[in-house]
């Protein structure tokens, strides 16, 4: 899906295509966003702001924000994706055309577990709602797009596993996982479906986290936080770079 197998991992208010084209020289993929949709993200996200002092990307068509982020990436050399927030369909199906019309990856946000996202229907409460969430994938999918699920381990009552093979079956290409504390849960995903790129995340700095990850059968990394330490970028574009020179094809 994207060489060198490091990706730059969404954060929110900060990640643009100013950011991208920074942390371009040590990654093969960046996630823009999150970029709230629809009007119920929209107001979980403003409430986050004003309540918490947080950074949201709020701009007033979130579609053409999309659009002209992507823009700005033309000719830099990394695979662009952008973490989009909805708790409604037809606006991932808008983002997803976009997308598709500047070879982008379309992330659904199933991760974020801000209690105002939940109760809006996005992030921790669409991952635990399967029917809706492969809706979501089906709509990004149809509209052209090359689609990742960011999902979230350690969410009571969800299977990571089940929802790999849904969103699988739905039409996904990639599955996102931060994995929190739970990093063998990779492994359990990349056994159940070894068919979608997986991008393990959480704790990604050095070779030793590095060489976990992949050894649990990830296919890259992603880190979001520490994109601002280009002496981080380094050691984890080194050592999975390193992984794969080394990688042995299967017999």
């Amino acid at each position: 899906m994207f060489t060198p197998r490091v990706a730059a991992a969404s954060l929110s208010g900060e990640s643009d295509a100013v950011w991208a084209r920074r942390v371009a020289p040590h990654v093969g993929a960046a996630f823009l966003g999150g970029v709230c949709l629809d009007d119920a993200t929209r107001e979980a996200a403003a409430a986050m702001v004003a309540d918490r002092d947080r950074d949201e990307f709020l701009p007033d068509d979130p579609v053409a924000f999309i659009a002209a982020e992507l823009d700005a990436l033309a000719g830099v050399p990394l695979q662009p994706g952008v973490n989009v927030r909805s708790a409604t369909t037809e606006p991932i199906r808008e983002a997803g055309v976009i997308c598709a019309e500047h070879g982008a990856i379309l992330e659904v946000n199933a991760h974020c577990r801000q209690a105002e996202l939940r109760e809006a229907g996005c992030g921790e409460a669409l991952l635990a709602d399967a029917d809706r969430l492969t809706a979501h994938v089906q709509a990004a999918t149809e509209a052209g797009a090359a689609v990742s699920v960011k999902v979230r381990a350690e969410v009571p009552g969800v299977d990571l596993s089940s929802v790999a093979r849904r969103i699988r079956d739905a039409g996904a290409d990639a599955i996102h996982v931060d994995a929190m504390d739970s990093e063998s849960v990779v492994s359990d995903v990349a056994e159940a479906t070894p068919e979608l790129f997986l991008i393990a995340n959480n704790g990604v700095r050095d070779q030793t986290t590095v060489r976990e990850y992949l050894g649990y059968g990830a296919d890259a990394v992603s880190l979001a936080r520490p994109t601002d330490r280009t002496a981080v970028l380094e050691r984890v574009r080194a050592a999975t770079d390193e992984w794969f020179a080394n990688l042995q094809p299967r017999p």
